[in-house]
């Protein structure tokens, strides 16, 4: 089953579970005056790793969830199915719908899936639809959607629209269809960009060692009508010895006169980068909200600023997680209503790590402390009021 049906007027691709757009070229996104931004937040992640990097991190690190059914007789089909429902080509499991729904999120800022449904009426799968070759624009309702395909100036209309999947990543007035996480990154990137080059080029001027060989010929008139065959046989030997030291084989080098040697470049500094770098580093990181001790940057932070970054980075996980439980929510519903439950379905998601829980634990531990206090106070409370007999 298809995400989209062919146009009524002109035939149009068709994009969703066992199909995939046939055209190629440049797409346009929304909204329609900024083309090819989809195309420069993928090649963005392409060309710099610590984007692409952050982008993992945040997949990996919003965790995993159980659906619970509000009928227990239909947990374990329930479980069976979260476990093995097919995603796409080759994926296999909700989770796995997820992440590619979160990457799509992240990267465009918005996700487009279906629930594909078999011919028994069952749900056969779940596709996620590649929304690079999409145009998501504010239907003529304020409320509405539409969706076109490329160099196609009609909407695509949707066979079930109750079947789709569409998550928008903080959306505002200007951008209804969410914004990218990567707004804002692609100018810092192209400076980035360019110093990492200017160091490639520099260390090919400068880090790799060339010589020059200087024969300066006495004011003999002998020695200078043989100057340019001198030149020439220094010039072969030295090449001779060079090719020589490829193969590990050390020659020296014996000449006669005035000959000079000196390494070319080697009086020049190379300019430090380091400033420039971590200053750019610093705002993408800002912008993808991982701390840097979690990519391997070993910037000066204390334990106490690590521990601050951590709470902020969980209350970002947990936005991420409030945007994703509505598409869980809607998956399960529809199996359960499909399998005969008529009851709802809750997402338990797991602690992001151990530390979360080590800290819960204590928070209890402190309580449960502050409480027996409490209790012991008053109980010498009373025993101070009453009177003695």
């Amino acid at each position: 089953m298809a995400l989209f049906s062919k146009e009524k007027a002109a035939p149009a691709p068709e994009f969703g579970a066992g199909s995939a757009a046939r055209e190629t070229g440049t797409f346009r996104i929304s909204p329609a005056s900024a083309a090819c931004e989809k195309e420069l937040y993928s090649a963005l992640r392409a060309q710099v790793p610590v984007v692409d990097a952050c982008i993992g991190k945040i997949i990996r690190l919003v965790g995993g969830f159980k659906a619970v059914a509000g009928d227990d007789s239909f947990q374990p089909q329930l479980d069976a199915f979260v476990k093995n429902v097919r995603v796409g080509a080759s994926g296999t499991g909700l989770q796995t719908f997820l992440d590619c729904c979160l990457d799509s999120l992240l990267t465009y800022g918005c996700s487009l899936a279906e629930i594909v449904r078999g011919g028994r009426g069952d749900i056969s799968g779940l596709y996620v639809a590649p929304v690079a070759r999409l145009d998501i624009r504010e239907g003529k309702k304020p409320m509405s959607r539409e969706y076109y395909v490329p160099n196609r100036p009609k909407p695509v209309w949707l066979r079930h629209p109750e079947n789709v999947i569409f998550t928008a990543l903080s959306p505002t007035v200007d951008s209804p269809c969410g914004v990218s996480v990567l707004r804002g990154l692609p100018a810092l990137s192209a400076i980035l960009l360019r110093i990492y080059e200017c160091i490639g080029q520099n260390f090919d001027r400068v880090g790799n060692v060339r010589y020059a060989v200087t024969y300066k010929p006495s004011d003999d008139s002998g020695d200078r009508a043989f100057a340019r065959e001198r030149a020439m046989q220094i010039a072969k030997e030295w090449s001779s010895g060079m090719s020589a030291l490829k193969n590990g084989e050390v020659r020296d080098f014996v000449a006669v006169g005035d000959v000079g040697i000196k390494v070319i470049g080697a009086d020049n500094q190379i300019i430090d980068t380091e400033v420039p770098v971590r200053q750019l580093l610093e705002q993408l990181i800002a912008k993808l909200g991982i701390p840097p001790f979690l990519l391997g940057l070993s910037w000066s932070t204390s334990e106490r600023m690590s521990a601050q970054q951590t709470d902020i980075l969980t209350s970002e996980l947990e936005y991420y997680r409030r945007l994703l439980t509505p598409s869980i929510e809607k998956v399960c519903s529809m199996y359960l209503r499909l399998c005969g439950c008529a009851d709802g379905v809750s997402i338990e998601w797991d602690n992001i790590d151990l530390q979360d829980e080590a800290e819960l634990s204590l928070a209890r531990l402190r309580n449960a402390q502050a409480r027996a206090l409490e209790i012991q106070n008053e109980q010498k409370g009373m025993i101070t009021q009453c009177p003695k007999t």
